[in-house]
């Protein structure tokens, strides 16, 4: 028989691993819609140039490419969900209210994120149109959180950062704007020696701030830090504003720390965003943040702020599950044996009828008790 292998980084989901998976997707999504998530179901695939609208070069070099047999365009398969979200709200539902949009489905990525990562993580999320306020930041963030703790983590560390602070700082140097691609990327490596060397020709207010942006990490009197050296200007002022309330909100619920450096994303983030890390795993198990001109592409810009996180990836941090107790009943046609099964499933139960002549072998049931003949009767017995 020959060993059949898959591409490096795309494995099958044995039924153990898939039950952990399933139960979180779909407590997750049921406790979206407590506080009232709509689901939608973006296509996996669609136009190159739609999928990477208002995407950077990261989402970009993470997708699949191919061409369209039916119309000759080259046609993309998703590496995120939150821009074919946006294109829902923006040009499908077209509502001028706060709408709350909930997803869950595979991604493909050319190149996995992390040496054991898979190259087809299962995400899921949730993204809030429609509301400017910090208001909408916080119900992410809260949700996301809440998210974690039913998959059964206490142990949190939330990071937060404002990509307004690097904004408002390149805002006052045009020789700085033109560099802030690479500028993020320095950044995000905290690379102060790449720094220096880029910003030689820039203001010195502009050189010196940009120089202090990798050492303000740490707990949150960072913020108290980032306000003595960082000059005083009004986006940096309502950017730091922004993450003290975030902050704020976490606390009690998750170890917060602030680095103003770690700028890592999709590249359309406009706002606040944040990182959630839990034991186990070196990179984030969950980012979000605020996205508010992705919309704009499609027609309608709307402010917006989300989450998502690798439902694969958290739960193979997670115990095997428990096997789930079930009753094992013989085969037949008798209409008594029918009726007694269908109402034990209607109530809840597993009931495994074994097959003529085999003997069932599974990995996720426990057969503790068995449907067996008493008389005129089926009746239930446990199985010692």
């Amino acid at each position: 028989m020959p060993n059949w292998l898959l591409p490096e980084n795309i494995a099958d989901v044995l039924p153990s691993e898939a039950r952990k998976i399933e139960e979180l997707r779909r407590l997750m999504l049921d406790n979206f819609r407590l506080y009232g998530y709509e689901l939608v179901m973006p296509p996996l695939l669609e136009y190159l140039e739609s999928l990477l609208t208002g995407a950077g070069k990261d989402t970009d070099l993470r997708t699949f490419k191919l061409v369209d047999q039916m119309s000759g365009r080259m046609l993309g398969l998703r590496a995120d969900m939150t821009i074919q979200v946006a294109r829902i709200d923006a040009q499908l539902l077209n509502r001028a209210s706060v709408t709350r949009l909930c997803y869950a489905g595979s991604v493909l990525h050319t190149r996995p994120s992390g040496l054991h990562a898979t190259r087809e993580p299962l995400q899921i999320g949730a993204e809030i149109y429609g509301h400017a306020g910090l208001e909408a930041d916080a119900e992410i963030q809260e949700l996301a959180l809440a998210s974690l703790a039913m998959a059964g983590f206490a142990d949190v560390r939330l990071d937060l950062t404002h990509v307004g602070v690097l904004r408002a700082i390149l805002e006052q140097d045009a020789a700085a704007s033109v560099d802030q691609a690479a500028l993020s990327a320095l950044l995000r490596a905290k690379d102060s020696s790449g720094l220096a060397d880029l910003s030689v020709a820039y203001a010195p207010a502009t050189r010196a701030a940009l120089l202090a942006l990798p050492g303000l990490y740490g707990d949150i009197d960072v913020l108290a830090r980032a306000r003595a050296v960082l000059p005083p200007l009004p986006g940096i002022a309502r950017a730091l504003a922004e993450l003290a309330a975030l902050a704020a909100s976490a606390l009690g619920r998750a170890e917060v720390a602030i680095d103003l450096a770690d700028l890592r994303g999709y590249q359309y983030e406009s706002g606040a965003m944040f990182a959630l890390y839990v034991p186990g795993l070196p990179n984030a198990v969950a980012r979000g943040g605020r996205y508010d001109h992705v919309g704009q592409a499609f027609g309608r810009a709307r402010p917006a702020t989300g989450f998502s996180l690798d439902l694969r990836e958290l739960a193979r941090l997670l115990p095997m599950a428990e096997r789930k107790h079930s009753i094992r009943a013989p085969w037949g046609n008798a209409p008594e044996l029918k009726d007694k099964i269908v109402a034990l499933r209607r109530a809840g139960e597993v009931v495994i009828q074994s097959m003529p002549g085999h003997f069932d072998d599974e990995d996720e049931f426990e057969c503790d008790r068995a449907l067996v003949q008493d008389g005129n009767n089926w009746i239930i017995k446990t199985l010692g």
